[in-house]
């Protein structure tokens, strides 16, 4: 485990007695990029709360970058390096774009200028308030954000959901950048199975709060079949 970016040990989990994620075991290497796929409700973004210390834990164990952090608490959890970029966004609506930006910022080669270069838009909104942004600005904010505290490992959670189709492009442009150009762990959640699969090389798909699949993303990519049986839809349709 200590070449592990982040780590799950029969983790189940849920809130209060419901349980949402059941006996999950996950090893990811530092500096890794997997993405994560599946029907709505199957346990893909309680995976990510659970990691984040959202849940109720039931059992297991959880370590990030050969850490053991199972007891500690959330923020306790960004100190230890992990990065959320949540599927509601959840920016300040009253604080401008580099307010948002500032309130994380933790030391490191992220900050809110590199951010800006990724993310033209966001730097010529500076001074705009969060609840002036467009749904794309909001997200590109989001990523900003879980950047500029300078995680290990980063958690993104369906980054391209209810965007146009050319911002989702643009998203997934710099989440590639990302992949390529950080040693930073990366676990993508995506619906849409297209970007999932062309972000990395290995991909995991749930199903009913357990991983019924890790292994190869071009396998899937080639088998459409195999594919639409595992995640119970067309994927043509994503």
């Amino acid at each position: 485990m200590a070449d592990s970016g982040l780590s799950l040990v029969s983790v189940s989990a849920g809130y209060g007695e419901t349980v949402a994620l059941e006996n999950v075991d996950l090893d990811i290497l530092a500096g890794e990029a997997v993405s994560v796929i599946g029907r709505n409700g199957v346990g893909k973004s309680t995976l990510l709360m659970t990691i984040m210390g959202h849940t109720d834990l039931h059992s297991g164990s959880v370590y990030v970058n050969g850490k053991e952090i199972t007891a500690a608490k959330p923020y306790q959890r960004v100190w230890n390096g992990l990065g959320l970029v949540p599927q509601e966004r959840v920016i300040f609506p009253s604080l401008t774009v580099d307010e948002n930006l500032a309130v994380a910022v933790r030391a490191g080669p992220w900050t809110s200028e590199r951010v800006y270069s990724i993310f033209p838009q966001l730097d010529a909104r500076r001074q705009h308030l969060g609840n002036q942004l467009s749904g794309g600005e909001q997200q590109m904010l989001a990523i900003g954000r879980a950047l500029v505290g300078n995680p290990n490992v980063l958690l993104m959670d369906e980054p391209s959901e209810g965007l146009a189709p050319v911002i989702v492009e643009e998203l997934q442009s710099v989440i590639n950048l990302l992949r390529e150009e950080s040693s930073m762990t990366i676990v993508l959640v995506e619906q849409n199975s297209r970007v999932a699969l062309e972000f990395s090389e290995r991909c995991i798909v749930m199903n009913r709060g357990r991983i019924v699949r890790d292994g190869s993303s071009e396998t899937l990519r080639q088998d459409q079949a195999l594919l639409e049986r595992l995640i119970g839809v067309d994927s043509s349709m994503l």
